[in-house]
């Protein structure tokens, strides 16, 4: 691994329509104004040679998630935004200089697995300082010079190709407050050759290389099946609302299934995220919501409701979904405590094993880093 030095992601009826986006609205104004944000966009290289790359980042999206989430910045955990971007691929148009967002800035963790879920590869040509551009000005970056904002690139072809040079686009990016790290698919000499070192320097990043054909290794723990099944307990406190309730409720679900696909570790890694802050769906999920607005959620009109609470009283609404809060609290705490174990099984049974250079060991570890410089706090590593 090498670094360069670095510097300190609709209702039917027209009344409920206007209540539910007031009600987004509200806990997004509220949300943006207190909250600290770490925004990162994701631009990967889709082209033919890079399927080991794509399978990595569906793998460690989760363990990134909950690496930054267990930071603090003036008391407060940090809200994760990730953003999106595919480059290099034959099914985006030249027109395009092949680069396409994916997925613009967003709090929706479960969007953004399937999003990284459904990208697939297809050989083109990779244009770096296009991809860069492209993040630079179309996403709606934070304007908070306390908040961290990051890209991360990665792909394995040289730096330098396509029409926008990558030393403006970086300057572009840099202008903004915003950092970029590269990961250079390959060995590091060549990294360097071909620009990836210095895309990373001219934007205060970190240059890091990864073998990304090497998987990452899962040690199984004790704590794994019990693990497996709080989380099918924890998804039965979700209730859906609204016109996509049921749709973003069978979502969530096949994330899981996604993550269980990928490995038993990215599995354990997504359900520590639904475990924490970070994972929250105020959009779909009565609880969420109703912890954002508690009047709005228990005055919805029956349309909108499972067919639990339809003709309640805001008294019951209010009261079932508060049982929901409460067991969805007690779940987490378990699931948190139980993760803490088998986090500690398995550093414990790591210690002897050989070193990787996979997503995880390189890039999650790095960021975390960055971060700490971008004032947010972190309680050392064991």
């Amino acid at each position: 691994m090498s670094f360069s030095k670095p510097l300190p992601v609709l209702s039917a009826l027209l009344s409920s329509t206007i209540l539910l986006g007031s009600l987004t609205a509200h806990a997004d104004e509220k949300i943006h104004a207190d909250t600290p944000r770490i925004q990162i966009a994701l631009l990967l290289d889709t082209s033919n040679s890079m399927d080991g790359l794509i399978n990595q980042a569906k793998s460690q999206l989760w363990t990134l998630v909950n690496e930054l989430s267990e930071g603090k910045k003036d008391g407060q955990t940090p809200r994760i935004e990730i953003a999106l971007y595919e480059y290099g691929n034959d099914s985006i148009s030249v027109s395009q200089g092949y680069v396409r967002q994916v997925l613009s800035l967003t709090h929706d963790l479960d969007a953004v697995s399937e999003k990284l879920f459904a990208l697939s590869t297809n050989g083109g040509q990779e244009y770096a300082g296009q991809v860069i551009l492209n993040a630079a000005t179309d996403l709606e970056w934070s304007q908070d010079k306390d908040d961290m904002k990051l890209m991360i690139i990665a792909g394995n072809e040289p730096f330098t190709q396509g029409p926008v040079r990558y030393e403006s686009a970086c300057a572009r990016a840099k202008s903004g407050g915003i950092i970029i790290d590269t990961i250079h698919c390959g060995d590091e000499q060549t990294g360097v050759e071909t620009g990836w070192k210095a895309g990373a320097d001219c934007a205060g990043g970190i240059y890091m290389v990864i073998n990304q054909d090497e998987k990452s290794v899962h040690i199984p723990s004790p704590y794994d099946d019990k693990l497996n099944v709080l989380n099918q307990k924890l998804n039965d406190t979700y209730i859906g609302y609204g016109a996509q309730g049921a749709t973003y409720k069978r979502r969530q679900m096949e994330q899981d299934v996604n993550a269980a696909a990928m490995s038993p570790k990215a599995s354990i890694a997504r359900l520590k995220s639904k475990s924490s802050s970070s994972y929250s769906n105020e959009s779909w999920d009565l609880v969420d919501a109703y912890k954002e607005n508690e009047e709005k959620i228990t005055a919805l009109p029956d349309d909108d409701l499972p067919d639990e609470l339809k003709g309640k009283s805001k008294a019951e609404r209010a009261a079932f979904i508060e049982a929901k809060a409460q067991e969805r609290r007690q779940l987490q705490k378990e699931i948190t405590a139980l993760s803490e174990k088998q986090k500690a099984f398995v550093d414990d049974k790591r210690k002897d094993m050989a070193h990787t250079k996979t997503l995880d060991t390189v890039m999650v570890r790095a960021i975390r880093d960055q971060a700490t410089q971008s004032g947010f706090s972190y309680a050392p590593k064991s």
